[in-house]
């Protein structure tokens, strides 16, 4: 008896030792990039289990890839451009390293004035630029059904945008997914899981790229 209640707490010793450097963080590590998504439905994972929204998805893939990364999850459901601005200060309250921008739909779908559109992003991603952070930002596309002049003034806002404040661009927030009934609910409109991965696959090289920006700048300062 004595015998296996030393071995019982060898045994207990060793598993407790392994805990703690299991969930110690190793000394002198870095601590994960922390990067913020700026949304809207989204990005917030409308429809979907919390495992299968973009930010979920996205901290996934970037950690098969090697990444070490806290992906903040800052998409509202239903927000326009105007509602992203004025919450972009809260936004970076926590601390983030970068930020993907991802908004503009809900303006596309309300048929709001496009040069509003422009002014809200402008000056989300002046506030991004002034608080010395890389941006990603992600294009939208207008709905057909508001005619070719409005389509061309709202589409061209995002390369303008990426232009004017010389930051990466990612073209199309939907791009391969948008219009694919397999690849979206049945609203036709919010990709389903199978969708999610999709996109993600996609703007998974623009993210490592806006993350390397984001090291170097860790970096040098």
């Amino acid at each position: 008896m004595g015998y296996v209640r030393k071995a019982a707490n060898v045994n207990a010793a060793a598993a407790f030792l392994l805990a703690l450097l299991w969930f110690s963080p190793v000394a002198g590590a870095a601590p994960p990039l922390r990067l913020l998504v700026l949304g809207d439905s989204l990005t917030a994972g409308y429809g979907l289990n919390a495992a299968d929204g973009f930010t979920a998805r996205l901290q996934a893939a970037l950690r098969n890839a090697g990444q070490e990364v806290l992906v903040l999850n800052a998409g509202v459901s239903g927000d326009t451009t105007a509602g992203g601005r004025a919450r972009i200060g809260w936004a970076l309250a926590d601390k983030p390293d970068a930020v993907i921008v991802e908004l503009g739909a809900n303006d596309g779908l309300r048929g709001l004035d496009p040069k509003a559109t422009f002014d809200n992003l402008d000056a989300i991603i002046a506030a991004v630029r002034k608080a010395g952070l890389p941006v990603l930002l992600t294009g939208m596309l207008a709905p057909p059904n508001l005619g070719r002049d409005y389509a061309d003034d709202f589409n061209a806002v995002y390369p303008r945008l990426a232009e004017k404040h010389d930051v990466l661009f990612y073209p199309f927030f939907l791009a391969g997914v948008a219009t694919k009934p397999e690849l979206n609910q049945d609203d036709g409109i919010h990709p389903n899981a199978e969708g999610v991965r999709a996109v993600v696959d996609r703007i998974l090289p623009y993210v490592l790229d806006l993350l390397t920006r984001a090291k170097t700048k860790a970096g040098a300062s």
